[in-house]
Order: C-alpha cells, then structure tokens, then sequence
C-alpha cells in the first residue's frame, strides 16, 4: 500500500496545495486523485502568481476578457474561478461521496483586505456566489480583524478556510468564531452544517529561528506548535459547547496543516507529512513534498491526542530565547504582508499581459 493511501486511510485528508490550469487540463490533478488519494486543494496569491506568470495557458482567457472592458483585480477573479471551479467539479464525487467532509477547494479573497471586516465579507460573499459550487471554500485571514468576518459568513452559511493561523490561540479564536456562526443558525433555526477548515502555517516557524536556535533544536518548533494546536483542537471539539452544536446537526471545523514543505535542505522533504499524521485533520501540500511522500514517505505514529512533549520541547525554546507569542504575531503579520507583496506582483503580471496580449492580437 503506497504511503499516500496508509495516510489517507489513517483519516487524514490530503490536499494539493497548487493550481495551475495545465495541472486541471492535462490530467494531472485527476490523476492525483485516482493514484495519490489527493481529495481536496487549496490556493493563494503566491500559487496563482506563479501559475499565471510562468504559463502561456491563461493568455486566452486574459485576452478577451480585456478587450471585454476587464482589467486588474476583476480579470483576475474571472480567470481564477475559471481554475477553481474546475477543481471543484473534479473533487465534486469526493464532496458528493463524503457528504460535504472532503472535496473542498479553496480561493482568497484580495489579501489587501487582511484588516478590512466589512470588505473581506463582503468579497467572501461575491466569491462564493460566483462560484456557484457547494464545494468551494472562501479563505479568510484569522487576523483580529478577520475573526468578526469568518463569525458572519459562516452565519451566512459561506464555507471559510481560515488562513494565516501560526499557534494554538490563534486557531482558538478562528475556531471559535466559526462556532459562534455556527450557534447563530442553530439559534435563527438554520442548518448549522457549514464547512470548515481552520489553516495552521507549519514550516515558517522553523525558517524564523533557524539562525537563533541551537541545532539540536532545528526544524522542531513548527511541530511542537502544531502538537499544541492539535490538543487545543481536540480539547474544543471535545468540550460541551461543541457537542451540543454537534447534537443540533453541526460539523466540526476541521484543523488543516499548511505551510507543510520542508525549507531546510538538511531536513526530510517529508518532515512535516510525517511528523503530523493525524485522524481528522487535513495535511495541504506543495506538489513537490507530495510526489517526495508518494515516493519514499514512510507513515510513522499519530500525533498523540495529549499533545505528547510539546509543552517541553517550547520551554526548550523559551529557555533558547524565542518569545513563541510575539513570533506568531510577527510571523501572521509577515505572512500577510507576503501575500499582499504576491498579490502586487500578480496584479502587475495581469496588467502586463492584457497589455502585450491585445497588442500582439
């Protein structure tokens, strides 16, 4: 049995953490699917930056969309749907035979809107509208900004993939004002089934300590925060306050492993695949690490429930100098920051395209 199906029948989802349109229309992505036991994937700025810059396959598409008075941010939107929702169709038997748990895809709204509430749900709603699948999650930052807009698009009954969550009280707020949506429509009598997935960043934790750690200690932070949030997210979904809402027909929100691509050269390429195996969570990866655990992944043991020596391991840290609080509000900050610098770049990929395009026409 190949590593990605043992991790697949441990109950963990697999997820593709890229798109491109040759990945949809080659066959490459079904593929992944029928062989690789992929049921889901997500995108960001970065993925769609890189996938349109370094492809001739959307030239088409942004060429006439142009000459049809788009531009800018709402040419991309257009193009961008376009992919997801054929991503969409293709993981819709997974939605479908799952019932709503798996088959998800996500898209972002315009980074630019990480500390806007009203903008952000306003762009989850038009998103998610056009669309026009069951099976599309909108991606919200867990900033504190951010926190009132997923509480009422899930009250709106828009599924959210929270991103940008770097720790274990970061993933408390974003979870729990998921279920403050979620008690809202048991309340107003609606179906308080809304899918979730709350996104916790895994490697950049280690990339920001390598060169103030001692090496004993490299490439172990981002897991011990991860065990943490999986405690913290056992802990919640566990707790009285989720079990009445499970008892009204709610789902639980389920936490997501992202960022899960292995920065150090010296490390496995699988390190963060295998050292987060775990029922009823979601491992989104790179399509490099992916391929890399298919090949030569080796599934160890789950992550204990108890979150095993984490508390240990960040005393460690704490001992060595990292303020592991003012980290993770530094690194959501620097991820948002990053997404904005891709989302610049992107706008001007768009721009220059559309120009070139219309001018070769």
């Amino acid at each position: 049995m190949s590593a990605t199906q043992q991790l697949h029948n441990l109950g963990q989802s697999l997820w593709l953490d890229n798109i491109t349109r040759d990945l949809l229309t080659g066959g490459t992505l079904q593929r992944y699917i029928d062989e690789l036991s992929v049921t889901g994937l997500t995108s960001n700025p970065t993925i769609f930056h890189q996938a349109i810059k370094n492809s001739q396959s959307y030239d088409s598409s942004i060429q006439e969309k142009f000459k049809n008075g788009k531009e800018g941010e709402e040419l991309f939107f257009e193009v961008a749907l376009e992919d997801i929702t054929q991503a969409a169709d293709l993981f819709r038997p997974v939605w479908d035979r799952t019932d709503g748990v798996d088959g998800w895809v996500s898209l972002e709204v315009s980074p630019l809107l990480a500390y806007d509430t009203e903008s952000t749900l306003a762009a989850a709603k038009d998103l998610h509208a056009r669309a026009g699948r069951p099976n599309v999650l909108i991606k919200i930052p867990g900033t504190k900004e951010g926190l009132p807009a997923i509480e009422e698009a899930t009250f709106a009954g828009i599924p959210v993939n929270v991103t940008l969550l770097f720790s274990s009280e970061h993933y408390v707020a974003a979870a729990e004002a998921y279920l403050r949506g979620v008690e809202r429509r048991i309340e107003a009598g609606l179906n308080p089934a809304v899918g979730s997935v709350a996104s916790l960043f895994i490697s950049r934790w280690d990339r920001a300590i390598v060169d103030d750690v001692p090496e004993t200690l490299h490439n172990r932070l981002g897991i011990a925060i991860g065990q943490k949030a999986y405690k913290a997210y056992l802990d919640l979904i566990n707790s009285p306050r989720w079990q009445r809402a499970l008892n009204f027909g709610a789902r639980p929100q389920r936490l997501l492993w992202a960022s899960t691509g292995s920065k150090d050269p010296n490390a496995s390429d699988v390190l963060y695949i295998t050292s987060l195996a775990s029922p009823f969570t979601v491992n989104t990866m790179p399509e490099q690490t992916l391929k890399a655990f298919a090949d030569h992944g080796d599934l160890g043991d789950a992550l204990p429930a108890d979150g095993g020596d984490c508390e240990t391991l960040l005393n460690d840290f704490t001992q060595a100098g990292v303020d592991n609080q003012a980290l993770a509000a530094r690194l959501q900050e620097e991820g948002a920051e990053s997404f904005v610098k891709s989302w610049n770049e992107l706008m001007e990929v768009i721009t220059t395209k559309s120009e070139s395009l219309v001018q070769a026409d």
